[in-house]
């Protein structure tokens, strides 16, 4: 076994376990089915409790998954963790049925506009204190609140992600609730590495939950994750974890699975990864399937991308597949092809320039019509 020394994270609790202060890393997962499908949510809740979950997050979007959410709870003995999203007053709704939450600081913008963002976050903590929740502070590349990015230079996604995380850690202790945890997350293993070792230099006090956002389809999305992980839990930082992959509904359970693995691989010391990534040729990036995912066929789709596209895997060239409304339309902009799916059509992009909509069975060949036209401009 490798000796690691972890990071000097004080301890948060969440529900019947405990994140930081030297705790072993916490695995987690989040459901794909539809919440108000009360039946099929437990299903997948217990499967993941049986595949070794220890954090479960169910996405809440309105008052009925609210409703939902206080049966499933009722039904189940797993921790729960809830996604606000834009509308953070839904948090008073899901709190007394969860034992963590989630808000996402570049979604506060959205709701209340006239309101600052304090105001919001210690309404949230409020909440929390009064129904003995833990809370996460979820910086997403893709979604940092414009007020961040604006005062950086275009190509640094790094530093609104970090100042994001720094203005929110301050003021929730300014608000003498310590009781959180911090994620920065990247489609960009290398990112999520540099982004969390800066936090953790700074922070070294902050709980970290570790992923690769969009990480995309196995076996790619997991290797993607495990070199993230590798170089930090590697060097002591990480206090609980997500593999995110596309996958089927049936097959959550891989993200507990490939989690587990890569933990017993690093305390075994058998790292597998390089630190100098390499990210030449293509690179598909889709998000996790979860609830959200307004057409099932999202999952397919990205899988049917990845095969039609593999005769440009020695191109530099970026193609991500989102499956919803939420991560869709911000999170495709880097990218230099992007598609993020509605319940009954493709949006079509190049880079943030959106190139139309196309019903499911078409989006392949008018895919490969754009990705032909980017190598042929390139091969000129």
């Amino acid at each position: 076994m490798v000796e690691i020394q972890r990071n000097p994270t004080r301890e948060v609790q969440i529900g019947s376990i405990s994140i930081g202060g030297g705790h072993p890393i916490a695995v987690q997962s989040m459901t794909a089915t539809k919440t108000q499908n009360i039946d099929a949510t437990v299903r997948q809740i217990q499967h993941l409790l049986s595949a070794g979950a220890d954090v479960i997050r169910v996405a809440v979007d309105s008052q009925k998954d609210a409703e939902a959410l206080r049966e499933i709870a009722a039904q189940t003995r797993a921790n729960l963790s809830v996604d606000l999203q834009e509308n953070y007053r839904l948090a008073e709704a899901v709190a007394p049925f969860v034992q963590k939450i989630r808000y996402n600081p570049g979604h506060l913008y959205h709701h209340e506009r006239q309101k600052p963002w304090q105001e919001k976050v210690a309404y949230i903590v409020g909440v929390a204190r009064d129904n003995d929740c833990a809370v996460r502070v979820g910086v997403n590349c893709g979604s940092v609140d414009p007020a961040k990015t604006d005062k950086y230079a275009h190509d640094d996604s790094i530093s609104p992600m970090l100042e994001s995380a720094f203005d929110h850690c301050e003021f929730l202790d300014s608000l003498g609730f310590t009781r959180y945890c911090v994620s920065l997350k990247d489609s960009d293993p290398r990112k999520v590495v540099e982004v969390n070792r800066r936090f953790a230099a700074r922070r070294p006090d902050v709980p970290l939950h570790l992923g690769v956002t969009e990480a995309g389809m196995p076996p790619d999305g997991v290797i993607k994750t495990r070199v993230a992980f590798e170089q930090l839990i590697g060097t002591g930082i990480g206090d609980t974890l997500r593999v995110s992959l596309t996958v089927p509904n049936d097959r959550k359970g891989e993200e507990i699975e490939a989690g587990r693995q890569i933990l017993a691989d690093i305390a075994a010391g058998r790292v597998r990864s390089v630190v100098d990534f390499n990210t030449h040729g293509l690179n598909i990036i889709s998000c996790p399937s979860c609830s959200r995912v307004e057409n099932e066929a999202f999952v397919e789709l990205a899988a049917q991308v990845k095969e039609m596209t593999a005769y440009a895997k020695d191109y530099d060239i970026t193609i991500a597949v989102m499956g919803c409304r939420v991560n869709g339309p911000g999170e495709t902009d880097d990218a230099d092809l992007g598609l993020w799916c509605a319940p009954n059509f493709v949006n079509l992009k190049r880079g943030p320039a959106p190139l139309g909509a196309y019903p499911y069975d078409e989006i392949i060949p008018r895919l490969k019509q754009e990705l032909d036209q980017l190598i042929a401009n390139r091969q000129s």
